[in-house]
């Protein structure tokens, strides 16, 4: 009979839990610094294209912030495939693709980047949670930098959608 094989599941923590939701953000951030530039050439709206180029730059800080993060925890920056940002951003592409020059296209790609903030506001507030679980007080400062700036962004697209974009998006194509 073949011996038994030795599961790991029960020695880990929250450590390594909190370490694979670094590694699942980081490589979201990557994701997302990839798909705003097609978004942003997407969008109909000058003030939507804006707003994914802006959101974009600080996409790249974000990801630099989370090198930080690893450095302080003595670990390699690499990333984890992430089911779920995949599936948001494909949705995006999605968007793109049946709704480029419709009016609708705008509202649609706001909502797509909506669902990204989302996404990425509960999953920096569990790793918050989890860091201060931990003791890691200079890591906790970092991810809380860009928990606030999602946020930001967050609201920043909601008054996007509230200012015009949706109501273009009401428009019937001629």
């Amino acid at each position: 009979m073949p011996a038994a094989k030795k599961s790991t599941a029960g020695t880990k923590g929250l450590q390594e839990l909190f370490l694979d939701g670094l590694k699942d953000i980081y490589y979201a951030e990557k994701k997302i610094l990839k798909a705003l530039p097609k978004m942003a050439r997407g969008a109909e709206a000058e003030e939507v294209q804006s707003a994914f180029q802006k959101h974009r730059d600080e996409t790249e800080t974000q990801v630099e912030r989370l090198e930080k993060v690893f450095e302080l925890l003595e670990k390699p920056a690499r990333g984890k495939t992430c089911p779920a940002i995949d599936g948001i951003v494909e949705e995006g592409e999605e968007i793109l693709e049946q709704y480029k020059g419709a009016p609708a296209v705008d509202a649609g790609l706001v909502a797509a980047a909506q669902s990204v903030e989302h996404y990425e506001i509960a999953r920096y507030g569990t790793l918050i949670a989890w860091a201060e679980q931990l003791g890691k007080d200079d890591v906790v400062k970092l991810l809380k930098e860009t928990l606030a700036e999602e946020e930001k962004t967050d609201k920043a697209l909601s008054q996007l959608g509230e200012r015009g974009v949706n109501q273009r998006a009401m428009q019937e194509m001629a």
